[in-house]
């Protein structure tokens, strides 16, 4: 169970996802940015602990209830759509204060931000995504075997997920990182809140907009 035939093509599958850019990438920057590298990494953790949230859903089949229900399906994409516009206006109202970013090492000591604060946002921009629950329905059938445990073979991949996307989201804490001086200007923290912001309530309102199945 642990290294089959299917163990490869789907740890291809789930780097190619890992580091494809999206809301995942832009919260680990701007959380990077915001209070240091423990603040990105506390986020990414946040995010990718949501993966064996939708990997348990998945197997015990409430994904199938969620995407038969138009209801539910529907609670749970506006949810996700409204935090993600939550946390778009916040960098913008970031942007519009036109600081500098107080980067670790280049100006005094990065914003103290609470561990669980870092945590929950990652988590939370995760579990209300209903897109992953989708993806996680459609994708890991794929590769557990019909006389396979569901449930733990699910939790398995969901770790792979995780050791892959925390690797690669780390990486891109670290990056920002080393770019203190340019994240500690007035004129690049606009730059980056504006951006991330615009880009988060975009995400947020395509999501709000998604038809509903059924």
């Amino acid at each position: 169970m642990l290294l089959d035939a299917q163990f490869w093509p789907f740890l291809v599958a789930i780097t190619l996802l890992s580091i494809t850019p999206g809301v995942d990438t832009l919260l680990v920057i701007r959380n990077t940015a915001r209070g240091g590298l423990g603040d990105g990494v506390l986020t990414s953790l946040g995010i990718c602990s949501g993966l064996f949230v939708h990997a348990a859903v998945s197997a015990l089949g409430i994904s199938l209830i969620l995407l038969q229900s138009a209801w539910a399906f529907g609670v749970l994409k506006l949810a996700g759509a409204g935090y993600l516009i939550w946390l778009g206006l916040g960098a913008l109202r970031a942007a519009r204060r036109g600081q500098g970013l107080p980067v670790a090492g280049v100006v005094g000591e990065a914003a103290r931000v609470p561990a669980r604060r870092s945590l929950r946002e990652g988590l939370l921009s995760n579990v209300l995504n209903p897109k992953t629950v989708v993806f996680y329905m459609a994708f890991l059938p794929q590769f557990i075997a019909p006389g396979d445990p569901a449930l733990a073979k699910s939790l398995w991949l969901a770790g792979i997920h995780f050791l892959v996307a925390n690797l690669w989201q780390v990486a891109v804490a670290v990056l920002v990182g080393r770019a203190g001086r340019w994240l500690a200007s007035a004129a690049f923290s606009r730059w980056l809140n504006a951006v991330t912001g615009g880009v988060l309530m975009a995400f947020g309102v395509k999501l709000a907009l998604t038809r509903t199945p059924g």
